[in-house]
């Protein structure tokens, strides 16, 4: 890693976004003898789980200490250097600069070690996302224990139990279908929103799939164990968990400066191989194209686009 004028550090590759994509990516890149630099905000969208699940090796390990584990091997590649608690303010493009040098970051850092300025040859986006969940007043208390996201994630613990489905978005019926393999007592709650058509509620009712449009006033429960869903009626629906189906938004304000190409819901557009329509600018995890995944799959992402951003700086293409 070089200093060069005008910016504090000279590197490879920009890695934002320390989560299991960016770590993942860090990893193989300082493998591959490419200078990196992790710039991570610190913030994860999993910080209110208590474990995490589906991780080969790490099946209901704290998310918090699969990270502690993934930044203690990065440790010992002397080309990686870790920028904690530092969000990446800006990036722009820069042209007709020397060494291949196609980026430079502004960094608004909080850590005794983080530069101000990143100039770089390529930068990936791992970034993931901000999630808002549906306005309920005691969510916050249950989230990350009895209620969840993630059914694939989580939908085990729960098996067998009656559960709630809490969304407004379109897509609830579909997620419903989902959760269903888990448990055959499952009620889809839509707070009053028109997000449920008669012909889906139709269908999920021949599958045993409850549908209760009615307001919702409060979750009942204790110590992050959810007991039932008070509406607003003041009927009481009993359930022993479920999830809820937040808005997701890609964390992406940083690259007003390039502009690469969003689908309609704001993730990265990229090809297979995690390039976005800005040379030298890479996306991995829940920041690209479809948007949330497991864990171990964000890092398989992280891994991949890794291999082929040391490929594209070499300027070689192989077949793997």
């Amino acid at each position: 890693m070089a200093e060069a004028p005008g910016a504090e550090v000279v590197v490879d590759a920009l890695v934002i976004g320390g989560g299991p994509a960016g770590l993942s990516a860090a990893l193989n890149l300082g493998r591959a003898r490419a200078s990196v630099l992790l710039a991570d905000a610190g913030r994860p969208r999993n910080a209110a789980t208590l474990r995490s699940h589906g991780f080969l090796t790490r099946d209901g390990v704290p998310p918090i200490e699969l990270r502690k584990l993934g930044l203690a091997e990065l440790a010992a590649y002397p080309d990686v250097q870790i920028a904690a608690r530092t969000p990446v303010s800006t990036l722009a493009s820069v042209t007709d600069a020397p060494d291949g040098i196609r980026f430079l970051a502004t960094l608004a850092g909080r850590g005794a070690s983080a530069p101000a300025r990143v100039a770089a040859r390529s930068v990936l986006v791992a970034t993931g996302l901000r999630e808002t969940l549906p306005t309920i007043p005691s969510i916050r208390a249950y989230y990350g224990m009895t209620l969840f996201s993630c059914a694939a994630c989580d939908g085990w613990e729960l098996r067998d139990r009656p559960l709630a489905l809490i969304g407004e978005t379109g897509d609830l019926a579909t997620r419903a279908l989902l959760i269903s393999r888990w448990t055959d007592e499952l009620t889809v709650f839509t707070g009053g929103a028109p997000v449920v058509d008669v012909a889906e509620e139709a269908h999920l009712a021949s599958r045993g799939i409850r549908v209760d449009r009615r307001p919702i006033d409060d979750l009942e429960g204790e110590r992050g164990t959810v007991s039932a869903v008070r509406l607003a009626d003041g009927d009481r629906v009993p359930i022993a968990g479920g999830f809820v189906r937040p808005a997701w938004h890609p964390s992406l304000e940083f690259l007003t400066g390039v502009a690469p190409e969003v689908d309609a819901d704001g993730h990265l557009v990229t090809d297979a191989s995690g390039r976005t329509s800005i040379v030298g600018l890479y996306a991995a995890g829940d920041a690209a194209c479809p948007g949330p995944q497991q864990l171990i799959v964000a890092a398989g992402a992280g891994a991949r686009v890794a291999a082929v951003l040391t490929h594209d700086l070499l300027g070689v293409t192989t077949a793997h």
